[in-house]
């Protein structure tokens, strides 16, 4: 049986893997179209809804590393033999654009003119865009650079505009005034998604109220807001808590502002906390609102929009911020000896999760999309989806629980307008025909129109914008191209995988579940991948604050993205929190130089021409594929549950622990011939170019540069990842069962010939067992046993 020739001069030349190789692998990815995509496919079509990462800063590395398995996601899909949509987006509005952008210029979005300002926002994120790609791309992502897309984009805000309108119109969207949550910083109203709490240090005050009916009684209220004892329209006390049995009926007078307010008996008053009785305030927390709703209480509103107490709090504390208004009104209470004790707790705070400071509530009218009364529909939905891991399909199904109607109107520049004008004369709402971008803030609606309960045409356009989820709930449909494309959306909608951390799961999981269903009848995809959160080596959150950031291009500049990525794939299964350090990345990489080490030893071996049949092969060699197929069944079942923290530890540990370790020193021998036939010697030479081979195509979609370098110098001018995962062997049971027993044995020789001070090269005498004895040439070759 001839041999092939082998062209392996990088292997041979280069000593180790090199990470400068890994620039010029993704040049020539991008010159072949290696990952262009064919709607017209005859394969399968595979489409993973990329999350597009948001640029407001240096990018995490804990993202970065999430972004190389969703990469990984991708082209296990090719290798399973699917044409892959793997767009690439970059998500270009909302919030912390705007943060930025008044950070980087030293400017306020107010006082600057808005078309300024939106082009101020376009340029700083144009250069924080560009860092991000970078980074994609040095990582290996196998995505759709040249199709690359963005949120703040004219076709994604006609999409955006366009699903407003048709839910608009079927009744699902309405305008509410309602108390919500209202960032002071941020100068918007917020969703309760985008909270965070946090316990904080809070003074827990206990004053006094006097009671109308008798001033020489008291009642005493605990409070942390006693800056709004000047909202505050009743006190409720636990109908079973016996101290206040007889002041319910009662009124108390409020201090400073001497307002009577009934004392009333109400089940949320905890007896436990603070005094008992507590004060009903518009508003300190969401349960006043509930408590106002429910017991049909008149809203006192004393802070307005920028932070600052109004009218309404008296002199006392009228035009002082939230804070020194707290500050003002205790000062008062213990100068009138009404305060009888401050408690220092740790209070649970609602935080804006952007600005981080404490949110307050206020009554605003805004546009509210429907949630609530399709919440059976939602959970119904949710678990016909497949979650990896399973484990994270209960993180949507506990908010779709909780979730009330979403504010979709932000107060804020820089985000895809909300299409509506209202009639000046009437106020009657106009919301134009879907198809193109419009800003009302601008000027008038286009065509003239005339208003639809009065007939006038003046209209004045609506300044606000969406919260940034509207457009990124939409996703699905703009890679599909929904509305531009019919046999395009016909071919790819549903997408087939929405991969995605945790952290969003109650904004982008939930919204785009919600918005896409009611929008096309159908679920967005039937798979979801919720990768955990990067955190330090203590387990800690990473922040700026801290000073525990790390910046992902420098660690692919030292370590490369193959080391990278091979880290991240195995350090913790799907789902799981994984701890960033930097000591782990730089360890993994001793594995890409096992790998190269052992291409370039097997590259020296002449490769068969033609298969050898597995009843040919030596026993040894029958170990080996054995060995093999058991290997490709443990991975793929990885791969199809994507969850690369298999595959990635699994072959790895083979790779080294058996393959290099055991099976190659005990066919070195064979290979050369030494001692053997030349049907020993093809045996193993086909058996070791059939391990790698099986070993590059099991880590192809977790390290693609160096499996690409060794496949296109031993095997192919084409690309590995252009080939499909290997295929099971044929393999006997009994073979695998003497795997442990062989290990054990080689180890046995090695370690007695250390103890005598021998080297691995000399003669030894030691029995073969009997159940070895199958394997008894290559091992006294291996280990120069003697009779």
């Amino acid at each position: 049986m001839a041999s092939k020739k082998i062209d392996s001069t990088t292997l041979r030349v280069s000593k180790a893997w090199e990470k400068s190789m890994e620039p010029k692998l993704s040049e020539f990815w991008i010159k072949t179209g290696l990952y262009n995509f064919n709607v017209n496919s005859t394969k399968k079509i595979f489409v993973v809804d990329t999350p597009p990462p948001y640029p407001s800063g240096s990018w995490h590395i804990g993202a970065a590393a999430q972004y190389s398995e969703i990469d990984m996601i991708a082209r296990t899909a090719r290798m399973f033999g699917n044409e892959v949509l793997f767009p690439i987006g970059i998500d270009r509005n909302g919030l912390p654009v705007e943060l930025y952008t008044e950070k980087k210029f030293k400017i306020s979005m107010r006082d600057t003119p808005r078309e300024k300002f939106l082009e101020l926002c376009r340029t700083a994120l144009d250069d924080l865009e560009h860092e991000i790609v970078q980074i994609m791309q040095r990582m290996g992502l196998s995505g759709d650079f040249e199709e690359k897309y963005r949120t703040d984009s004219e076709s994604f805000r006609v999409l955006t505009q366009a699903t407003f309108i048709k839910q608009w119109r079927e009744g699902r969207i309405y305008i509410g005034k309602r108390p919500s949550n209202y960032c002071v910083d941020c100068g918007t109203t917020i969703a309760d998604a985008e909270i965070e709490y946090r316990e904080l240090p809070t003074k827990l005050v206990y004053f006094k109220f006097d009671i109308s009916s008798d001033p020489k009684t008291t009642i005493i209220i605990a409070s942390t807001r006693p800056e709004l004892v000047c909202t505050c329209q009743a006190v409720i006390v636990n109908p079973d808590d016996s101290r206040y049995t007889s002041y319910i009926g009662k009124e108390a007078v409020i201090p400073y502002y001497n307002r009577r307010v009934p004392i009333m008996a109400h089940p949320s008053a905890n007896p436990e906390f603070g005094s008992g009785a507590v004060m009903v305030c518009s508003y300190g927390d969401y349960s006043d609102s509930l408590l106002f709703r429910e017991l049909k209480l008149q809203e006192i509103i004393a802070i307005e929009l920028d932070g600052k107490m109004n009218s309404v709090a008296g002199e006392l504390l009228a035009g002082k911020r939230v804070k020194g208004a707290r500050a003002t009104m205790i000062r008062f209470l213990e100068d009138q000896k009404r305060i009888t004790k401050i408690e220092e707790i740790m209070h649970r705070t609602p935080m804006c999760e952007r600005s981080k400071t404490p949110i307050e509530i206020i009554p605003l009218e805004e546009y509210y999309l429907k949630v609530v009364d399709v919440k059976n529909k939602l959970r119904e939905e949710a678990r016909k989806i497949r979650f990896h891991p399973e484990s994270h399909r209960q993180l949507l199904l506990n908010w779709i629980e909780v979730a009330l109607d979403w504010p979709i109107s932000r107060r804020r520049f820089y985000g895809t307008e909300v299409p509506v004008w209202y009639c000046r004369n009437c106020k009657t709402p106009y919301v134009p025909e879907p198809g193109k971008y419009y800003q009302p803030w601008k000027g008038p609606p286009p065509g003239s129109p005339e208003c639809e309960k009065c007939g006038s045409r003046e209209f004045s356009g609506d300044e606000r914008t969406f919260d940034t989820w509207m457009d990124s709930s939409v996703s699905p449909l703009f890679i599909s191209r929904y509305l531009t494309d019919r046999n395009y959306f016909e071919r790819t909608y549903p997408n087939s995988i929405r991969p995605q951390g945790k952290d969003i799961v109650r904004t982008w999981l939930h919204y785009t579940l919600l918005r896409c269903f009611e929008i096309t009848e159908e679920d967005p995809w039937p798979d979801v991948w919720i990768g955990g959160m990067g955190l330090d080596e203590a387990g800690q959150k990473m922040s700026k604050s801290k000073g525990n950031v790390i910046d992902p291009t420098m660690v692919l500049n030292q370590y490369g993205a193959d080391t990278f990525r091979l880290w991240a794939a195995s350090e913790v299964s799907v789902g799981s929190d994984f701890n960033i350090s930097l000591q782990k990345i730089a360890g993994t990489g001793k594995f890409l130089t096992k790998l190269w080490n052992i291409a370039r030893f097997i590259s020296l071996v002449p490769e068969p021409d033609a298969d050898v049949g597995f009843e040919q092969l030596t026993t040894t060699d029958k170990w080996m594929i054995s060995e093999l197929s058991k290997l490709i069944k443990d991975s793929l079942n990885g791969y199809q549950d994507y969850n690369f923290f298999i595959p990635s530890n699994i072959v790895r540990d083979f790779t080294w622990n058996t393959f290099a370790a055991h099976y190659i020193e005990m066919t070195k021998g064979r290979t050369y011939g030494q001692g053997f036939s030349e049907s020993e010697k093809l045996s193993a030479q086909y058996t070791l170019h059939l391990a790698l081979r099986t070993i590059l195509l099991l880590l192809a979609p977790i390290i693609p540069f160096v499996t690409e370098q060794i496949w296109l110098s031993l095997y192919s001018e084409t690309s590995i990842h252009k080939e499909r995962f290997p295929e099971r062997q044929m393999f006997e049971q009994g073979y695998l069962n003497l795997e442990k027993e062989l290990l054990e044995f080689n180890s046995l020789v090695w370690n007695e010939k250390k103890s005598r001070g021998l080297s691995l090269k000399d003669p030894i005498q030691i029995e073969i067992p009997a159940n070895l004895q199958v394997f008894a040439r290559d091992l006294r070759v291996m280990h120069n046993l003697k009779s």
